[in-house]
């Protein structure tokens, strides 16, 4: 037995060596892979970086400018989001046979827009054209026939669409028919809003979309630094630390950001017109410090009493939301994406993606600030106020009548 089994010694320390010649190249090949791994990490952070800087930047500058500015940047990411989202189905070899089927789409994008914001911004066009007779009364018949011209706009994009059929893109043509009204109510529903909480105050839109910007860094940061638990399988990426630690520190935020925005005019003013002009106004309660004294609680503390806004207790309720239900946006764009095996939506933002990969948390955000702002938001109603609504309800000759 023993004879039989020596030859087979020399093949096995064989083995070994070649196992030893080989693991050393692995372990070499795995730790240039890690290296590598690191270096493009951080170089996508560095690019992140940079992008957000160049954004912030930019919304600065639109926020100096004002109300309308501000509705007109979101009109311009709108149209980008409407194009990365029509791009998505698409088909070049069935385009090609339809011809003037893109420009279709966008008939039914601009009738829904003039539909949209016709109906968002008629008191603010309204009240624009009081300055002369002739003004007023084009500016009212618009208004009044707004809904009929939209209507029939969008019958004849149907008419159109029925008559382009061709007989081998049936299939393609409903699906991009039902493709497109699915991306302009998403889409609409999220701009609309967004242009509504910037007339009641560019504070509704400033502090909701940085309470966003802000969860969003900091769940990068802190699950850069610390993650190590997954959150959810759509997002390999998200984990619990980076979650949590962004709901800590959007809370703070929201807290202490609603306390300097709060402070300042330019910032909680409604835009009643379409002027551009500098603002001012009685920001009502909402924006009024209330002072609370904490000499007897905290003897070392060197400040006898804080002033609060009472905006802050409601900007903690936004800031939750923005922790907690407003990442679901994100969730559900990611799993969109790997429906469709995309990694990003667009690519008009280095390190981000689209606009669409921007603004997936701010279409649930802004439909909640503008609930939460009518429901539970205190609306403060002035002398002024009422009687400025009554002049805005009678005729252009009414007004004149009332006057002594």
């Amino acid at each position: 037995m023993q004879d039989h089994m020596m030859p087979s010694s020399p093949p096995t320390r064989i083995r070994r060596r070649r196992i030893q010649e080989v693991f050393p190249e692995l372990g070499k090949v795995n730790g240039s892979q890690i290296v590598m791994e690191d270096r493009n990490k951080y170089r996508t952070m560095w690019i992140r970086m940079y992008s957000s800087l160049w954004m912030l930047i930019s919304i600065i500058i639109i926020l100096y400018l004002g109300h309308l500015y501000i509705c007109a940047m979101v009109v311009v990411i709108q149209i980008i989001m409407t194009s990365e989202l029509f791009n998505l189905l698409r088909r070049t070899d069935e385009d090609r046979c339809l011809p003037g089927f893109r420009l279709l789409n966008w008939h039914f994008f601009f009738t829904g827009m003039l539909f949209v914001y016709g109906c968002i911004l008629n008191q603010q066009l309204v009240n624009t054209a009081t300055i002369d007779e002739f003004s007023y009364k084009l500016v009212s018949k618009v208004i009044k026939y707004q809904m009929v011209f939209c209507y029939f706009l969008y019958i004849a994009g149907l008419v159109w669409f029925i008559l382009t059929l061709k007989k081998k893109t049936y299939k393609y043509q409903f699906g991009q028919y039902a493709w497109t009204h699915m991306v302009l109510f998403v889409v609409f529903t999220q701009s609309s809003f967004t242009v509504a909480n910037t007339l009641e105050g560019i504070f509704w839109f400033l502090l909701p979309a940085s309470l966003i910007a802000m969860n969003d860094v900091a769940a990068y940061f802190f699950g850069f630094l610390f993650g190590k638990t997954p959150l959810i399988k759509l997002s390999p990426k998200k984990t619990w630390e980076g979650f949590i630690g962004a709901l800590i520190a959007t809370m703070i935020t929201a807290f202490l950001f609603a306390n300097v925005l709060g402070r300042f005019q330019w910032l909680t003013c409604p835009r009643k017109d379409l002027s551009t002009g500098w603002l001012e106004c009685d920001s009502g309660p909402l924006f009024k410090p209330e002072y609370y004294s904490i000499a007897g609680s905290i003897q070392w503390f060197p400040l006898k009493e804080i002033s609060i806004l009472p905006v802050q207790w409601h900007a903690l309720c936004l800031g939750l939301f923005a922790s907690i239900i407003a990442p679901f946006g994100g969730f559900f764009a990611s799993g969109f994406k790997r429906a469709f095996k995309i990694k990003d939506f667009g690519y008009y933002i280095p390190g981000h993606g689209g606009f669409t990969d921007r603004m997936d948390c701010q279409m649930v955000m802004a439909i909640f600030v503008y609930i939460y702002y009518q429901s539970f938001v205190p609306q403060d109603y002035s002398v002024d106020m009422i009687l400025d609504q009554i002049v805005r309800n009678l005729s252009f000759e009414d007004p004149k009548k009332t006057l002594p």
